[in-house]
């Protein structure tokens, strides 16, 4: 079994992010937690790339849709269809055109329980119900409200994996293996090593 702090997760900052100039911003965040980035890249991805992405997971399109449904009973909005795979095919159309309209930035980022952590920093889906202090919470006003009476995706400056299944497929979609650079920080010294060896001289 690897260490946990081998563990890699994907995060891509999506168009918005990129337009609103919050890419360094959103870096910082998770450096100073002690992640590590050990992978970057900037693109536009094509239609296929992104539909293939987000159904990696053949259960995304259920669980998304159910999600979805939750959401509105909770904050009493009417939605067109409860059926969860209708919902989740217009949010799959919606957001291959958002994904789609400008350059994203995407990353690996390497830690223990990156996965877990990123999730957290980065907050939930919905900016609107995000905590403050999280990315989401503290840059973004969109709800899925705005976004079903606009017709479009929700506006969220990220995509971040689920879960440690989920990041090892979606890093495997998003970069070759030659494009994850393996290499020690001094930092890592004072979070993973049992002793702190090293620090007085």
């Amino acid at each position: 079994m690897n260490h946990p702090k081998e563990e890699r997760t994907l995060v891509v900052i999506k168009p918005d992010g990129v337009q609103r100039s919050l890419i360094g911003e959103i870096i910082g965040r998770f450096e100073k937690v002690g992640l590590k980035l050990v992978a970057i890249k900037m693109l536009v991805p094509t239609p296929g790339h992104i539909e293939e992405h987000y159904t990696l997971d053949p259960e995304w399109k259920r669980i998304t849709g159910e999600k979805r449904v939750k959401a509105a009973k909770e904050k009493g909005e009417k939605l067109e269809t409860e059926d969860p795979f209708k919902i989740t095919d217009k949010i799959l159309e919606v957001l291959i055109k958002y994904m789609t309209s400008g350059p994203v930035v995407a990353m690996v980022w390497q830690g223990a329980h990156s996965t877990e952590l990123v999730r957290k920093i980065v907050g939930g889906t919905e900016p609107r119900s995000s905590d403050v202090g999280t990315i989401r919470g503290d840059y973004v006003l969109d709800s899925y409200i705005m976004a079903d009476t606009d017709s479009r995706a929700i506006r969220n400056l990220i995509h971040a994996s689920g879960s440690s299944k989920e990041s090892e497929a979606e890093i495997k979609h998003w970069f070759t293996p030659e494009e994850i650079t393996d290499y020690k920080l001094v930092s890592e010294q004072i979070l993973y090593d049992v002793n702190l060896d090293g620090i007085l001289e």
